[in-house]
């Protein structure tokens, strides 16, 4: 569980903090991992037909949203990453695969990305996201998920958005943003002391917040590894509902494959957080 040595992040300077939170560069071949994803993606919507659906009247502020088939199904909310100022939506597509497969519908959420919005600004628009699916679907189960960046949100929004989500799914998430302001990321994330305060799901944890499981890969970088770690730990001391779930052998990329397939680790998950 928790490593005791989760503050040794506070010794590091910029460069060696910045390397530790580097996922692409810890997987060699991360390009070619999303680029295969957006032709999977490309591919999907060219086979699925999907309804948009605007949230706002910004470029990326609209979600994807596509039918299992079945009347009243539950569903799934994912969440993009990209540290919040890299990938699109629709790159992320063919993650429906899985959840679909299993009898739930799916929403892909799109996001303004930093530099041109705040860390603050983007938790807003998906929350917005979030309560405008809650419209449509009515009283059906509503699961955010997110992998990276957006764990980070799906997290955040069990609290932001607590009257839309009734589980969350983060998987290989950011939960505490004190160390991301002490990398390079931080330069386009601008982050301030307030925002980290307000929007580190670990610091905002409800006695009374909706289950939340946790999931990562067992080879990813050891930062990684520990915020979800730390994130689960203290939620069980609260008593809070969730589960924690390592998929062995995977880095921050290919924990993924766990939730295109519709055996993967993670899209069972999600059909289970959402009573399937």
């Amino acid at each position: 569980m928790a490593n005791n040595d989760a503050v040794a992040w506070r010794g590091l300077d910029r460069a060696s903090l910045t390397r530790a939170y580097d996922n692409s560069g810890a997987v060699r071949d991360s390009a070619a991992l999303v680029a295969g994803w957006r032709a999977r993606s490309a591919a999907f919507r060219e086979s699925k037909a999907g309804h948009i659906l605007a949230y706002g009247a910004g470029s990326r502020q609209a979600l994807d949203f596509y039918h299992c088939g079945a009347a009243g199904a539950p569903c799934l909310a994912f969440i993009h990453g990209g540290y919040w100022q890299r990938n699109a939506h629709e790159d992320f597509t063919c993650m429906a695969e899985g959840p679909l497969g299993l009898g739930l519908d799916v929403a892909l959420i799109g996001y303004t990305l930093a530099p041109e919005a705040s860390l603050t600004r983007i938790s807003e628009e998906v929350a917005a996201a979030l309560r405008l699916l809650r419209q449509k679907i009515g009283l059906s189960r509503l699961v955010v998920a997110g992998w990276s960046a957006g764990g980070h949100l799906a997290a955040l929004m069990t609290t932001l958005a607590a009257d839309a989500a009734d589980a969350a799914l983060a998987v290989s998430g950011i939960f505490d943003l004190e160390p991301i302001a002490g990398t390079g990321l931080n330069d386009a994330l601008r982050l301030t002391d307030e925002e980290v305060a307000e929007l580190s799901p670990i610091r905002r944890l409800a006695p009374d917040g909706p289950p939340v499981s946790v999931i990562y890969g067992g080879a990813e970088l050891p930062e990684l590894c520990r915020q979800s770690e730390d994130y689960h730990d203290a939620r069980r001391a609260l008593g809070l509902a969730g589960d924690l779930h390592v998929v062995p052998g995977a880095d921050h990329f290919r924990v993924l494959g766990a939730l295109i397939a519709p055996d993967g680790r993670i899209a069972r998950e999600a059909a289970r957080l959402a009573g399937l």
